[in-house]
Formats: C-alpha cells, sequence, structure tokens
C-alpha cells in the first residue's frame, strides 16, 4: 500500500467514506478530524441525523488515525470492535469527529472518537479496536 499522508490521498482509499461525502480537516496521527455532508437522506424519520451515518464517520475518522499509526511492517488496518454511546440527537447543523490514539502497539490500535455538534456539544462516544495487519511472507 503506498504511503498515504494529504486527507484527499487517505480518502481516496477509502471509497465508502468518500460516498457518505466526509471530509478530513485534519490528519495527523495525534488527531484526526472530519465532517460528513449534511443531508435529509441520513437522517431518520423524526429528521435527526441516523445513528448509522454517525458509526460510520466514527469508524472512518478513526480508522484513518489508526492507519497514520500503524506499526512498522504493518499494510493496512481493519476494524475489529466498535461501540459507540449517542448522547443527544442531531436536528441540524453540523457534526466533527475528532479521533485521537489510546493504545497504539504491534498488533492493536485503540482509538477514541469523539462526534460533537456544531454547538461543540458531544453527541456520541465512540472506542474502537484496529488490528494492525501484515502481508504473508509466504
Amino acid at each position: 500500500m503506498p504511503s498515504l499522508s494529504e486527507p484527499a490521498e487517505l480518502l481516496a482509499a477509502m471509497p465508502f467514506a468518500a460516498g457518505l461525502g466526509i471530509e478530513l480537516t485534519e490528519a495527523g496521527a495525534e488527531r484526526t478530524v472530519g465532517t460528513p455532508a449534511w443531508s435529509p437522506q441520513a437522517c431518520t424519520a423524526g429528521g435527526a441525523l441516523h445513528g448509522g451515518a454517525l458509526m460510520a464517520l466514527a469508524d472512518s475518522v478513526g480508522a484513518v488515525c489508526a492507519h497514520l499509526n500503524l506499526p512498522e511492517g504493518a499494510s493496512g488496518t481493519s476494524t475489529v470492535e466498535s461501540k459507540t454511546n449517542f448522547l443527544r440527537a442531531v436536528t441540524s447543523g453540523h457534526v466533527r469527529a475528532t479521533a485521537r490514539p489510546l493504545h497504539v502497539g504491534g498488533t492493536l490500535l485503540v482509538v477514541q472518537t469523539d462526534l460533537r455538534d456544531d454547538r461543540d456539544r458531544l453527541v456520541a462516544q465512540t472506542m474502537q479496536t484496529q488490528i494492525a495487519l501484515r502481508k504473508n511472507a509466504g
């Protein structure tokens, strides 16, 4: 896998995230930040942003953060566990996801992603474990 360091390169490697309209505004090993494009199609019948859309945002931004923390010799990551706590509905405005590594090991990486609304209120928090993928040596 080529070295990915620019936000546009990182999103190009993640077609699902790009298709959701996720934009990375910051991409670094200590902090990765992204926002989704707002659309009525991403909402529930009640007009709140769908939990699945929030989880996809958190998973995508968290995966970029994990990728930027890959140990030597790893070729990528894959989510092996993800837990999201939803704290409030988002019915207007924008959501910002900020991912930070909590643990960077040789095999597992743990990333916490906070989702905040445009009033800087915490709307959800995701904790995910990513596994470092390695090419088979044979």
